[in-house]
């Protein structure tokens, strides 16, 4: 078993990524996903200098999704705060994800589409991190006013065998599907 003492020992690094939905215009939804990771240590660089607790990541990422098929229709990135000021030449590194749809093998698609080498590594952690939640949103968004059977059977076949409770011969989709 790991043993961890909140207090008595001390936490050095910590990595948040945070999804926000927002409904957008007409069909649409604004997909909002930050990444922050804080270093709560000094860090001793090669160079010597001795850097005292900071924020090495806040990236941003925002894309607009058409509804239903979770289309990408535009995708914007902010860097707050990046530990070289070189990082922020990639801030359009993303752009190859826009008419991409958010389904079954989406990260795939997305490492198909980027190449890392020319690449944010933490911008493609967020844009697949925010690919679940955009989903769930997506969800929130449609069924916040009445569903008609065929669409929701649509939004249904989506989530079958996205995890446990969604897998195609379980209870919960043999319910939902003989409504």
């Amino acid at each position: 078993m790991i043993h961890l003492d909140r207090t008595k020992q001390q936490k050095i690094h910590n990595r948040r990524i945070n999804t926000a939905i927002y409904e957008g215009q007409s069909d649409t939804i604004i997909v909002e996903g930050t990444l922050k990771d804080e270093r709560f240590c000094d860090s001793h660089m090669v160079t010597g200098e001795i850097r005292p607790p900071f924020t090495v990541h806040h990236m941003i990422v925002r894309m607009e999704l058409q509804l239903p098929d979770l289309t990408i229709l535009d995708i914007e990135v902010e860097m707050p705060s990046v530990p070289h000021e070189s990082c922020r030449e990639i801030r359009e590194c993303l752009e190859p994800l826009k008419g991409l749809c958010i389904a079954a093998g989406f990260i795939a698609r997305v490492r198909k589409r980027i190449d890392r080498k020319q690449a944010c590594t933490h911008l493609l952690t967020l844009v697949t991190a925010m690919a679940p939640a955009a989903f769930q949103g997506a969800w929130s968004a449609r069924i916040r006013q009445p569903v008609d059977p065929e669409t929701y059977a649509g939004m249904l076949s989506k989530l079958k065998n996205t995890c446990w409770a969604w897998r195609e011969d379980g209870p919960l989709v043999e319910k939902l599907t003989n409504l």
